[in-house]
């Protein structure tokens, strides 16, 4: 095996194991939701992403089909049908490697009511800003929702998408997941504030301090 392909296995592995956290979490059921990771070959960019209509029970490593930038597909099963917006984020966002698509309920809900977060608690800015946007609704698959996903995340790393559910993405696997679990767990908090009104905001700067501070944190090795 070429060290291109053991490259292209541990991430189709490590996708696996990721698609099966997010069922274990409860942010995606059954069949919902997708996941991908940037996978060039060759020179040529493209992706590995989870099939269509294919859960985290019984899915394989086998399974992730690979497309190319130009839509080129490489596997047994038909990509999933939002492989459009994560070329589209991948595109937009050269930095990115990762990008995690929920049905997650919390998300979910208040993509609903076609409402994004707001910087009402500091861990808004996990997602890269101040907020986290909500696109407007577009059919799944279509080039409008490409097109309305890519805009939303060219200045951040997670959206809501209305009457749908929610994208998050990262420079690795491992923080493209801890965003999507930390928004979920942010629009949970903010669905509860709701029925008592609409929460006091973080004025822009504070939620700028707060971005500057995550810049380095966590990074810095104990001296």
């Amino acid at each position: 095996m070429s060290p291109a392909e053991a490259d292209e296995d541990r991430l189709r592995r490590d996708a696996v194991a990721a698609v099966r956290r997010l069922d274990a979490l409860g942010l995606n059921r059954g069949s919902t939701g997708n996941l991908s990771l940037r996978c060039p070959r060759d020179a040529v960019d493209g992706m590995l992403i989870t099939p269509t209509g294919m859960g985290g029970e019984g899915l394989r490593a086998a399974d992730l089909v690979w497309v190319g930038d130009d839509g080129a597909v490489d596997g047994a099963w038909q990509p999933s049908s939002e492989w459009p917006f994560h070329r589209a984020v991948y595109r937009a966002r050269p930095d990115l490697a990762a990008v995690v698509h929920t049905h997650s309920e919390n998300a979910a809900a208040l993509s609903c009511l076609e409402r994004g977060l707001p910087p009402f608690h500091y861990m808004v800015a996990v997602a890269g800003g101040d907020s986290v946007p909500c696109t407007p609704y577009h059919l799944f698959g279509s080039d409008a929702l490409s097109q309305a996903v890519a805009a939303a995340m060219r200045e951040r790393d997670a959206c809501l998408l209305a009457h749908h559910g929610l994208v998050a993405a990262g420079r690795t696997l491992a923080q493209a997941m801890k965003i999507a679990v930390e928004v979920e767990s942010l629009c949970a908090v903010y669905l509860k504030l709701l029925p008592l009104g609409e929460p006091p905001r973080l004025d822009a700067a504070q939620m700028a301090a707060v971005i500057d501070k995550f810049r380095g944190y966590g990074r810095a090795r104990r001296r």
